[in-house]
């Protein structure tokens, strides 16, 4: 890192652990192609001290930071300001620094949002979706797909309560319908739960996956739902980016649906990231080749 001088400022993220992060090579690719005096680095926060690591970027002047398990939630409490998405999610995911007031947003929502219309077309976007999960990454898509009109949103979750926190979160906070559908693994033929997930996934259009099954290590794990009912015409996206092709996906894939994986939304999150960070336009084909590369990824 040879241009780095007494003028660089430097962005990077928080987490424990960290070192596993394709964020560096994202971020630096960007800073380098744009020729701007900026470095990322990793972070690695413990629980215990992430009040000292945010109060250090006041305190030393970086220009921000990303954040990420797990610490989403917790770090909302030391921040100044937070962005109307990261507000409603109860998450942030970056932090910038202006003139030492922090403020906090959550791009991960928005990211989804940018990889669905670049990768499936905007349609997607206002069509009834179901979620499957309701943790943070459930919680962040589900709230930037209400934001952006969609009119339906149905959250399957095995924790029935998490799933009707979530519903009753948005039903109160956006004009977007929302419901809990019980998930208790793969319903039986002829069962109430199966006529359910039947009317579901009769008339959503979006299908997206935001639990950690089916990721390495664990690639042989699937979410336990009825794939059978799955049709041609739908969008199927599986937030999990390693591997690139995931359980969920293949059976979706025979079922007839169209299918994504992560890597646009992990891609795109960087990207808004990035221009709240430098108020410039991210490079995204550069930031996009770094990213793969780092997957080993071919183009």
């Amino acid at each position: 890192m040879s241009w780095i001088n007494g003028k660089t400022k430097i962005c990077g993220i928080f987490g424990y652990p960290v070192e596993h992060s394709f964020s560096p090579a994202m971020h630096n690719a960007a800073f380098k192609y744009l020729s701007l005096n900026r470095a990322y680095v990793p972070f690695p926060v413990r629980p215990e001290n992430l009040a000292y690591a945010v109060e250090a970027v006041r305190t030393l002047g970086l220009a921000g930071v990303n954040v990420t398990v797990p610490h989403k939630q917790a770090v909302t409490e030391f921040l100044d300001e937070l962005s109307p998405a990261a507000r409603l999610s109860g998450a942030v995911n970056t932090i910038v620094n202006s003139g030492g007031v922090l403020t906090g947003h959550n791009t991960d929502g928005e990211g989804f949002i940018r990889a669905l219309g670049e990768s499936a077309g905007s349609e997607y976007i206002k069509g009834p979706a179901l979620i499957i999960g309701a943790g943070g990454a459930a919680r962040a898509v589900a709230v930037a797909l209400a934001l952006n009109g969609t009119g339906e949103i149905v959250i399957a979750n095995r924790s029935a309560e998490r799933a009707a926190e979530l519903s009753s979160l948005l039903g109160g906070s956006t004009r977007c319908s929302v419901s809990a559908l019980k998930w208790e693994g793969q319903p039986a033929e002829g069962s109430r739960e199966h006529r359910e997930w039947a009317a579901v996934l009769g008339r959503v259009s979006l299908l997206v996956q935001t639990t950690s099954l089916g990721m390495h290590p664990a690639v042989d794990t699937v979410p336990p739902i009825p794939y059978n009912l799955v049709h041609p015409g739908q969008v199927a996206v599986d937030l999990v980016y390693n591997p690139a092709s995931t359980g969920f996906m293949q059976n979706c894939r025979e079922a007839g649906a169209v299918v994504f994986n992560g890597i646009g939304m992990l891609l795109h999150q960087g990207a808004i990231a990035f221009e709240l960070w430098t108020g410039r336009e991210a490079p995204v084909d550069i930031m996009r080749e770094a990213l793969k590369k780092e997957l080993g990824i071919r183009s």
